[in-house]
């Protein structure tokens, strides 16, 4: 949890800036000893890597609750370039999941979590290619900025330099580490900085955390190591525990470990700065005798530590007020803060103070009113009382002691302002660059997420002191089945609104139905007009104004191949603005994600001819595909595991398996004779990528033997070879040329077939630029059998479909057809 600390004279102000799914955390007797001691422990470590899941949570684990280091994780990506397995979500909506999924994963190694603005552009073979995508400077100046911010005494980087790191964003990470550890204490670099509060900051060291991946050890017994396996007493858990535990929150990329006991050496190799040679935090002094008048402070922690009760945490509450007064006179700012914010959890947790701010409704509309329930309860009767409430300038004078374990709540009502910000990702707000998010506000740069939408600050006087404790107004409610559950709160425009679908695919001058769902958010009475921008290739034509809907006709009014947008624009009281459409992304182990985009149709014009009719869609880890299939004009069934037979299977032109569908669908692989038999029968299963991590080197997917590899191709402009040009999968129904291959995003494909029965044929090769690359053919591979196809393919339709690349329709029209054999 991120805590954010600001001292106003006696006032203090804390504020978490966490938006969760789960209960406001609550701290039990055992964990509260433990942050008793971390009072005690003055030093810091920041773990750095590229991406989500990159981390050694164990020991993160081990810094944070055994040696009890403030620690940090800086990834520089949110993972928006991944994979995603548990929807269909890609790009920055799969970062916002990852996001969440990383602070789960704090909350449990008890790490803060940051984050630079580069955007994960996908797998890349090259350190030059990722910094020169990220643009460098901005953000090495991101990793310098946190630094400067965290303070770290030792930086540990989880990549090395070099190739060895085994990807291009990875070894980058570690590059940025190492300059910035070096331009973090030189004050000629972005001195901009510095206007922000911060200060040039030299770490004691830079290491790299060497790994042993299996097949690729990189550890030594020369190097310097530790051991980080040790069992928690206080917590019941080893950190290999807490580590597996952390891990399984980033159920996006299926990345669960299974829990480890015993001794787990950790290696370190120095980078930078002065050498170690027994531990990372060697020669650091980590106690109060680092700063100025830490002696007198240690003199009151102590008794703290050695008097707490377990039974009666509310006896430290004097003491740990005393102890937050003399934590305002350190000079050290750094420790001053961060200290105090500790204090000031731990007064809450030994109180028992129960402060909550609820609303019953998910969403708040600029404005409206939000109805606001104010909750207090002193569960063990610390000496409390309440002096005044206030939110968003609402101030409310409610002087009330809070008796011991009695709740008090009142209700208000608060006006929102018609220029109250929408709710929405700080790093979603602007235009991104190529390769990195854009954020104007510096304060903001390295954060995990926004600020709540609503800060609720509790003014209390705590045995004589006063104490200001900030809440997020959180909607609350209860499931049947799940129980109590707390979400944010997001404030909305007055009107939303939203294409259904969202691209639509000209193939042809046929006229094509589209919707436009609008929404009016407000209770008040309005009535905006609603309409679509013109757009010269696209004919658009309203055929009703229903409530809440509209409905165009639209017809390509050009037959060159082209993509367009149509903006929805609303007028309302005269002023005219382009509408936005929410977007809401709901799984269980993560908060509800709401974020705006503006509400745009993107049309495409495309010569795409199809030869059959009926697709039976298996799907996979979740993509998009069967819609693009739709708006091609295909039939599309979705296929249970009760279906797969080939009698069923007849009626369909193709089969296709979803991405990573044997990943996630385990009996795929047991319906293997099912699906050769409608092969054989004349039918076409076409595989989609799957990760080679099925059991096998070689599984029984298609006819003949091959394997599933690592082979990519990350550069989406790299150039196509036609190895076979006259095989009709470039030639029917549709002529693939190189200009099929323009426009693509991201990759030109990832997990290539290899060691190929004879039987396969390669209609393509490609390789990424460099002098060690080699040709790659693996990426289409067509074998016949029987009287039927089998392709297995590692082209990205899955990103090129739903992005509206023309010659990915194309080339996916003909693989359909390849068992429809006219003129060949």
């Amino acid at each position: 949890m991120r805590i954010f600390l600001i001292s106003v004279g006696a006032c203090l102000i804390l504020a978490t800036g966490r938006l969760c799914a789960q209960a406001p955390e609550t701290l039990g007797s055992a964990e509260i000893f433990l942050r008793l001691k971390k009072l005690n422990v003055l030093g810091s470590v920041l773990y750095v890597a590229a991406h989500p899941d990159d981390e050694n949570s164990r020991l993160i684990a081990y810094m944070a609750k055994d040696r009890l280091y403030h620690t940090g994780y800086l990834s520089m990506t949110r993972g928006d370039g991944g994979q995603n397995l548990i929807g269909d979500e890609q790009g920055p909506e799969l970062g916002l999941i990852r996001t969440q999924e990383m602070l789960a994963a704090r909350r449990v190694d008890g790490a803060d979590q940051f984050f630079t603005r580069a955007f994960d552009f996908g797998f890349s073979k090259s350190t030059e290619e990722a910094l020169q995508t990220w643009d460098k400077q901005k953000i090495l100046s991101d990793v310098v900025w946190v630094i400067r911010r965290f303070q770290p005494d030792v930086i540990i980087t989880r990549f090395p330099e070099d190739s060895q790191a085994g990807h291009g964003h990875h070894s980058a990470s570690a590059v940025l580490a190492h300059e910035a550890f070096v331009a973090a204490a030189d004050p000629t670099r972005f001195p901009e900085q510095f206007k922000y509060g911060v200060k040039p900051w030299q770490a004691k060291r830079i290491l790299w955390n060497t790994f042993n991946f299996g097949s690729f050890n990189t550890t030594s017994e020369d190097q310097m190591k530790i051991d980080v396996g040790g069992y928690n007493v206080v917590l019941g858990k080893s950190y290999g525990e807490l580590a597996a535990e952390s891990r399984t929150n980033h159920k996006s990329q299926g990345a669960a470990l299974t829990p480890a006991r015993g001794q787990a050496m950790e290696y370190f190799k120095l980078v930078a700065g002065t050498p170690a040679h027994a531990d990372p935090m060697e020669d650091v002094v980590t106690t109060w005798g680092r700063v100025d008048g830490g002696e007198r402070i240690q003199k009151i922690v102590d008794p703290l530590i050695k008097d707490y009760s377990l039974a009666n945490p509310e006896r430290s509450v004097p003491g740990l007020v005393n102890l937050y007064k003399e934590l305002g006179n350190l000079k050290d700012d750094y420790w001053r803060t961060q200290k105090q914010k500790e204090v000031m959890q731990l007064i809450e947790a030994c109180s028992g103070l129960w402060l909550e701010a609820s609303v019953r409704n998910a969403y708040a509309v600029q404005g409206d009113s939000l109805a606001i329930t104010f909750v207090m309860n002193n569960r063990l009767n610390a000496p409390m009382t309440v002096e005044e409430i206030s939110v968003d300038g609402l101030d409310t004078l409610y002087k009330q002691e809070l008796s011991g374990n009695k709740n008090y709540l009142f209700s208000r009502s608060l006006y929102i302002s018609p220029r109250k910000p929408l709710t929405q990702p700080y790093w979603l707000a602007e235009e991104m660059s190529p390769g990195a998010y854009n954020v104007k506000d510096q304060l903001l740069i390295g954060d995990a997420q926004s600020p709540a939408s609503f800060n609720v600050k509790f003014r209390v006087n705590v045995a004589g002191e006063e104490l200001t404790f900030t809440r997020p107004v959180r909607y609350k409610f209860t499931d049947a089945v799940k129980g109590e559950i707390y979400q944010p709160v997001t404030v909305l425009p007055p009107v939303t609104g939203q294409f259904d679908p969202e691209l639509t695919l000209f193939t042809d001058n046929e006229k094509k139905e589209l919707e436009v769902q609008t929404k009016i958010q407000t209770a008040r009475s309005i009535q905006p007009k609603m309409q679509l921008t013109p757009t010269p290739a696209v004919t658009l034509q309203q055929t009703a104004d229903l409530r809440g809907r509209l409905e165009y006709s639209a017809t390509p009014a050009r037959k060159d191949q082209t993509v367009v947008w149509s903006d929805l624009v609303f007028d309302l009281n005269g002023k005219q603005d382009t509408a936005r459409q929410l977007i809401t992304i709901s799984y269980d182990h993560i908060p509800r994600i709401d974020y705006f985009r503006p509400s745009k149709e993107k049309f495409v014009i495309a010569d795409v001819k199809t030869a059959g009719r009926r697709i039976g869609y298996i799907e996979g880890a979740g993509d998009k595909v069967p819609e693009a299939l739709q708006q091609m004009g295909y039939e599309v069934t979705l296929l249970r595991e009760k279906d797969i037979s080939a009698a069923y299977l007849h009626q369909f032109d193709a089969v296709i398996t979803g991405v990573r569908a044997y990943d996630v669908r385990p009996w795929l692989l047991q319906k293997a004779d099912a699906l050769m038999d409608y092969v054989k029968e004349g039918g076409n299963l076409i595989v989609q990528y799957n990760r080679n991590n099925l059991g096998s080197t070689k599984p029984r997917i298609g006819p003949y033997p091959f394997a599933i590899t690592n082979t990519r191709v990350t550069d989406e402009t790299a150039k196509v070879n036609f190895l076979l040009p006259d095989h009709p999968v470039l030639n029917y129904p549709n002529k693939i040329s190189d200009k099929d291959f323009d426009g693509w995003i991201q990759e030109r494909g990832i997990y290539f077939a290899g060691s190929l029965d004879p039987a396969y044929e390669t209609p393509l090769s490609m390789k990424d630029p460099g002098p060690r690359e080699e040709d790659q053919k693996g990426s289409l591979v067509i074998a016949s059998f029987g009287q039927g196809k089998f392709v297995y393919t590692g082209l990205v339709f899955f990103r090129e479909l739903p992005a509206g690349v023309p010659g990915a329709y194309r080339l996916l029209a003909n693989i359909i057809a390849l068992n429809h054999k006219k003129g060949f």
